[in-house]
């Protein structure tokens, strides 16, 4: 009888040793599905939270770019109404002229303009044919002529600013001196400098 006693509080005892056992194990198995789902909740929100940070960031840059844009736009509208005047005025004209010239070194040249322009460029021509004379000569000690004709079957869109372009060689070499692409060309060289006028850091 004692003997029956004794392995059965053996069996209660090893019996409730294995139910510990097994109860912690239970636990610990759940406690690491909760720590793991809390691990991956949480490195969702981090992801979640890193891409609207590096939404904002760009949208931020994006306007910021986009009001620069139209800064330099405005500088550039700007800058066309005050070249506009100059325009009609035939001593900027001849030095456009004279400035084509220089870079086709051609003996004929036809100077294409707008239509509204059309008479200022042809009272400039003699002058600029003299000018561009004496530069060469005084560069290169050559003696060289130039003639100049307005080309009267292509004139120049009347929504640009103004100036010229320069044609030879039937149209092979051509050079575009109008305000509008000088303007251009000096905006994007000069885009630093302008920026850093502009947007100070």
């Amino acid at each position: 009888m004692l003997e029956a006693q004794e392995k059965s509080q053996e069996l209660e005892t090893k019996g409730q040793e294995e139910f510990n056992i097994e109860k912690f194990r239970i636990v610990n198995r759940e406690k690491e599905k909760i720590r793991s789902k809390y691990a991956i909740d949480a490195k969702k929100v981090e992801t979640k939270c890193a891409i609207e940070r590096s939404s904002a960031i760009n949208k931020s840059r994006l306007e910021k770019i986009k009001k620069r844009s139209e800064m330099l736009n405005k500088v550039s509208d700007e800058a066309k109404i005050v070249l506009k005047k100059e325009a009609s005025n035939a001593k900027f004209i001849q030095s456009l002229i004279v400035q084509a010239s220089l870079q086709l070194l051609e003996e004929e040249v036809s100077v294409r303009c707008r239509k509204s322009d059309e008479a200022v460029v042809q009272g400039c021509l003699s002058a600029a044919s003299a000018e561009y004379a004496k530069i060469i000569q005084a560069e290169t000690g050559a003696k060289k002529t130039l003639k100049l004709s307005v080309d009267k079957t292509k004139y120049l869109d009347e929504k640009l600013t103004g100036g010229v372009q320069l044609a030879c060689q039937n149209d092979s070499i051509t050079i575009d001196n109008t305000i509008d692409v000088r303007l251009s060309l000096v905006l994007e060289n000069d885009k630093p400098a302008i920026r850093s006028l502009m947007f100070p850091v």
